[in-house]
């Protein structure tokens, strides 16, 4: 052994009670912290990984296991991590301060200092590292728990809606059934067709609760339809609503545009696009526009639903789609939830963009060959 390092060691060791105390007394440890009966002897533990660094090179393996046993007590005491690095650098000043204090000679010493701070900094990132993964896994485990209980929730949330909505959907379909029979014996009563066309509404909110409270949507026949026909039969539909809500519609759609797709399902969602539209465009004192476009891009086709409403925040975008998320004072949350499922069943995509300007929602669907 080198007299020096052996003379440095001889040194330590006879001031070991001291450099522990100093360490222990300006160390932070909480009251709370289950682990702090042993800061003295994982000082020790340290102590006795450097001193014999200065005899033989330092065994990485060894520092690394001591790293992570100290992270995952640290993680059982739930402290931050700044306080055990705190303390951890506490350490490193305290032994570099009695290899100072030995006041051997410093060109020899030198060596000894750059080793020492090469094995904190090791030690330091170990920990660290094993520490914040292990913290990672921890969220992992919190967002797992928290996806699963709230699918739970929608499940059970699912059965319910379905069991009320069957109740309901029986009477309202003998109602809407004996308004159709009044109107074909008696063809001159007036408001025929607006109650007809508010029990169809109704009809169509209660299908969007089935929707939810299904696993996968009922499988239909899919046929092939024109993009363009398709939108004049919705735009016709609600007329009216249109209408009411001095709102002007401007369509761009090739005759030649076509998807294959159920018809209902795509109907339904197009439907509660423009609707929506509709409705975010009543903030607008005048001036209402939507700008509904079809057409070819790189063999997809894109169906795109635009208005000149209000901008819809960052944060609601992030979410628009979920379950039961609605910022309509009197709103189910279920209508682009449902739309997302059956664009996704066709095989597409539906997104929504917006600024001050634009509100977009861009659905791709798979091209069809006779567009």
């Amino acid at each position: 052994m080198n007299p020096v390092v052996g003379e440095l060691i001889y040194y330590l060791e006879s001031n070991l009670s001291l450099f522990l105390t100093s360490w222990k007394d300006k160390a932070v440890m909480s009251e709370t912290d289950i682990h702090k009966e042993k800061l003295v002897l994982n000082g020790l533990t340290m102590f006795e990984l450097i001193k014999n660094s200065m005899i033989n090179p330092i065994d990485e393996e060894a520092l690394k296991s001591f790293a992570y046993k100290l992270a995952k007590e640290r993680v059982e005491a739930n402290i931050n991590i700044g306080e055990f690095i705190y303390n951890v650098n506490l350490g490193r000043t305290e032994i570099l301060k009695y290899i100072y204090r030995s006041k051997l000679d410093h060109d020899q010493l030198d060596p000894i200092f750059e080793e020492v701070n090469r094995i904190f900094d090791l030690f330091s990132y170990y920990a660290v590292s094993k520490y914040t993964e292990i913290k990672e896994n921890q969220l992992q485990e919190k967002i797992q728990y928290i996806d699963q209980s709230h699918q739970e929730r929608l499940t059970i949330l699912g059965q319910m809606a379905s069991t009320f909505v069957h109740e309901f959907r029986n009477p309202l379909t003998a109602v809407i059934g004996f308004v159709k029979l009044i109107g074909n014996d008696n063809p001159n009563i007036k408001y025929l067709d607006i109650i007809s066309h508010e029990l169809n509404q109704l009809n169509y909110k209660i299908s969007q609760f089935l929707h939810v409270s299904k696993k996968e949507l009922i499988e239909k026949s899919e046929n092939e339809v024109s993009l363009l026909d398709l939108f004049t039969e919705i735009t016709e539909f609600i007329y009216a609503s249109i209408l009411d809500g001095d709102v002007k519609v401007h369509t761009n759609i090739g005759s030649n545009i076509y998807i294959t797709v159920n018809e209902d399902e795509i109907r339904q969602v197009l439907l509660n696009i423009l609707m929506n539209s509709i409705d975010a465009l009543k903030q607008r004192e005048t001036d209402r526009n939507i700008i509904i476009k079809g057409y070819n891009l790189d063999n997809q086709i894109i169906v795109s639903i635009s208005n000149n409403g209000p901008a819809i925040p960052k944060e609601s975008l992030d979410t628009i789609f979920e379950p039961f998320y609605t910022t309509k004072e009197f709103g189910t949350g279920i209508g682009l939830f449902v739309c997302k499922k059956i664009i996704e069943k066709h095989g597409g995509s539906i997104s929504c963009s917006s600024d001050s300007n634009l509100t977009e929602f861009k659905i791709v669907l798979p091209y069809s060959n006779a567009s």
